[in-house]
């Protein structure tokens, strides 16, 4: 947690932004990015307004979910034509049914990101996977990419502790809380983060929490007060926290930063991110 004194500065909070996601396009919001060059806008106007981190997710050519090295590549350099390396670039390499462990592995490879986000239980669905996603982590040390395991149930969690263990994973693993992708209509509430921390669930050192609703910016302010990091964006949500619909993903970041503020903590750069502040 956050504890401090007048001598112990308070942790930057970082906040990561997803501008798209794999499902949602242009016709649920016209300034959800698609293309590199909108990938790259949409990077800036972030960047200004409080990210240190984008998520990224590319398409094919109909718009479709896409998991590609080229794809990614092109992203890349377009945002840091933008951004220069004031933005940590993070990839996802999220299945959606449509990529095996396998190819997922394979493409974080081929793509050889700064950071990638590893969903649990699409890379190690059961033990069958485990000695691959443990050399999948081996080979991302080695290179320097920056994982952030996906959990999305407190049961995940255990599962990853465990592994942690077991010298399967690092027992240093930064980890994103999804909190309402698997409830009815996909809302969630602060409470939902309250299992994540209860005294019997296991305890990450670096934690962020993504939501799922209207209600993300409740949460992301609730898990900075705790400790934790935030993740933003369309993706997720579109609507600002008086339920107004946002403009952009900007605004998504921009009243993060703002509620954090009012915390009184700081707001990450991606050189605190990068250097585990």
């Amino acid at each position: 947690m956050n504890h401090s004194t007048p001598d112990m500065p308070l942790r930057p909070t970082s906040i990561a932004v997803a501008p798209n996601g794999g499902h949602r396009g242009q016709r649920d919001h016209l300034a959800i990015p698609i293309s590199a060059a909108e990938l790259a806008a949409c990077a800036a106007a972030c960047l200004d307004a409080g990210a240190s981190m984008i998520h990224v997710h590319v398409r094919d050519r109909d718009g479709r979910h896409l998991l590609d090295a080229g794809a990614y590549a092109e992203a890349t350099r377009a945002i840091r034509a933008e951004v220069g390396d004031r933005l940590v670039v993070q990839i996802t390499s999220e299945s959606l049914g449509i990529y095996s462990p396998a190819e997922q592995r394979a493409v974080v490879k081929a793509t050889r990101p700064e950071a990638v986000s590893l969903a649990l239980r699409e890379l190690a669905p059961d033990a069958s996977e485990e000695r691959a996603f443990a050399e999948l982590l081996d080979w991302a040390r080695a290179e320097g990419c920056a994982p952030q395991i996906i959990l999305y149930s407190v049961e995940d969690a255990a599962r990853l502790a465990d592994l942690a263990r077991r010298g399967v994973a690092p027992d240093d693993l930064p980890v994103l809380y999804v909190l309402g992708r698997y409830t009815p209509g996909q809302r969630s509430a602060p409470a939902d983060l309250l299992p994540f921390l209860s005294p019997d669930a296991p305890r990450f050192s670096q934690w962020s929490v993504c939501a799922f609703g209207a209600r993300e910016a409740a949460c992301v302010a609730t898990a900075a007060a705790l400790g934790g990091h935030a993740r933003v964006g369309f993706e997720n949500n579109l609507y600002l926290p008086d339920g107004s619909l946002a403009r952009s993903n900007a605004d998504l970041v921009a009243a993060a930063a703002d509620l954090i503020r009012r915390l009184g903590l700081t707001i990450a750069t991606a050189d605190d991110l990068r250097n585990g502040g």
